[in-house]
């Protein structure tokens, strides 16, 4: 067990270019680049199918497609047609952050209480301002609760860029596999799970900081909940989180 965990108890491996501190700065900057083309993405399409309730099944249909695709195979695969560069990276896990950002954001918009909208409406706010200042503050729970759920599985899967010459934690993977350096590889998996176990976890502390009270929904379902059960039983839910 000892010899297992020696990796990370050896300082050396603590230091220099090739360091674990390093690997880390490089795993996050990778995962930060594939989160925030997927919010790009799924925040604005999300939102605006959630506020003109139409559509619903493409939020659907392309968070279960996208979520069908081989990772591996969909990174080889833009490798081969764009050359190894820091792009096919980002676009092959961006995919991931697509489905949950997409589904927490039109949940939220979608299930936002009507009567408020309608009074948003009735003082002659336009549909823009209505989105903006109504609904998505309203949606800030759901719309968060996705950002953890994808920032869990971008993290966690950040290791593939190794596979195509990058670096990140999936190095330690690659190279002690490589070495058949099994302490190596331990490192590697238990560094990426803690990874993402914490990055989920300072989420999770960020959530509640800018989520006012009133809508984190007391003893209902959390946000990631919500997401889950949408993802896995392939539909929107009808009520999600609370609503002022």
């Amino acid at each position: 067990m000892n010899l297992l965990f020696s990796y990370l108890f050896d300082a050396a491996n603590w230091s220099g270019p090739t360091g674990i501190p390093v690997r880390i700065a490089e795993h996050l900057f990778y995962s930060v680049l594939a989160l925030a083309l997927g919010a790009v993405v799924a925040v604005p399409l999300g939102a605006l199918i959630g506020h003109t309730q139409k559509g619903g099944f493409l939020v659907v249909g392309i968070a279960n497609g996208m979520r069908a695709l081989p990772e591996l195979g969909l990174l080889t695969l833009l490798v081969l047609l764009m050359g190894i560069d820091l792009l096919p990276v980002t676009i092959a896990l961006a995919v991931l952050a697509v489905p949950p950002l997409l589904a927490g954001t039109y949940s939220g918009v979608r299930n936002v209480d009507r009567g408020a909208v309608d009074a948003a409406r009735g003082m002659g706010m336009r549909e823009w301002q209505i989105l903006t200042k109504v609904e998505l503050p309203n949606a800030l729970p759901l719309v968060l609760g996705g950002l953890r759920a994808a920032a869990l599985q971008v993290i966690a899967t950040t290791a593939v860029a190794a596979y195509v010459s990058f670096g990140g934690l999936g190095r330690l993977l690659i190279d002690g596999l490589k070495s058949l350096d099994y302490s190596q590889m331990a490192a590697g998996a238990i560094l990426v799970a803690l990874l993402a176990l914490a990055v989920e976890g300072l989420l999770a502390l960020l959530q509640r900081a800018v989520v006012s009270p009133g809508l984190r929904g007391g003893g209902k379902r959390s946000p990631t909940a919500e997401i889950t059960r949408t993802d896995s039983t392939e539909q929107i839910p009808e009520t999600a989180g609370a609503t002022p």
